[in-house]
């Protein structure tokens, strides 16, 4: 999977434009397996309807090549590209709107080298934790057989976010009738086969990368310091919170004040 980062600079260090960021899908060891076929996801949708059925459908030798043909000369640059073997390959954009902060590696700094040795790094890694951009856009390259769960755990990967992958869902949006509705897709999906079928038109489908439900968070999958980074984080926004009504009414109580005493000095009537 090779990214293109458009992150603001809320990332530090981790922000590198230029880097590449090679996304091998289920056929390397690094994820786990997935022998889904690679012109298309099978099994139900989580809201089926007629739309959802026609995408589930495998499509033709013929069918595929014509549709990434169709998708291709609908977009100016980083088209699909069909292999010997049935697969293609292609660009997707994802959305991040996460609302909690994410759990970052920091490397310890290294300790000094004895007499004529090298310097070796200390065991372990520090923790940070911060808030992403409100609205990060990450455009990935992967593969037909490339599953949603794989495409999260890359970005996890790719910023160093210690984070359970389990904590996070990667949702389809669509806009219809004026409103943004949002469909969480399935770990064994395949995102690429769901933009090619789609269409390049993001009113039609827009990958969102976002936090489970409340319902839906697994908290034993949290470490203690994610926890307690959580809570202190949720502290400092009631207290910010707190002095911004308190400012907000002191301002109103002196204005009342002050209304009140314009009105007693005005004489009354004779």
């Amino acid at each position: 999977m090779t990214s293109s980062n458009s992150m603001s600079s809320g990332y530090c260090s981790l922000d590198e434009d230029s880097e590449d960021f090679t996304f091998f899908t289920a056929k390397t060891s690094f994820f786990c397996n997935s022998q889904q076929g690679a012109k298309g996801p099978k099994g139900p949708k989580n809201v089926p309807n007629e739309e959802e059925e026609e995408n589930s459908k495998l499509l033709s030798d013929e069918e595929l090549k014509a549709k990434i043909e169709e998708y291709n000369s609908n977009i100016s640059e980083n088209g699909m590209k069909l292999a010997s073997d049935g697969s293609y390959t292609g660009f997707i954009k994802v959305h991040l709107r996460l609302r909690r902060p994410v759990t970052v590696a920091a490397p310890a700094p290294a300790v000094a080298a004895g007499d004529g040795g090298e310097a070796a790094a200390p065991e372990g890694t520090s923790r940070t934790s911060f808030y992403l951009p409100s609205d990060a856009v990450k455009q990935i390259h992967i593969s037909s057989t490339t599953t949603v769960s794989e495409v999260i755990q890359g970005l996890l990967k790719k910023y160093n976010m210690l984070d359970n992958p389990r904590k996070f869902a990667l949702y389809r949006q669509t806009h219809r009738d004026g409103q943004d509705l949002f469909q969480k897709l399935l770990v064994t999906e395949h995102p690429l086969y769901l933009r090619l079928v789609t269409g390049p038109d993001a009113d039609h489908l827009t990958f969102v990368l976002k936090e489970k439900e409340s319902e839906e968070v697994e908290w034993h999958g949290f470490s203690v310091p994610e926890l307690q980074n959580f809570l202190s984080f949720m502290e400092k926004e009631e207290r910010e919170r707190m002095r911004v009504v308190e400012q907000r009414y002191r301002i109103y109580r002196q204005n009342l004040l002050k209304a009140l005493e314009e009105v007693q000095s005005k004489p009354g009537p004779p």
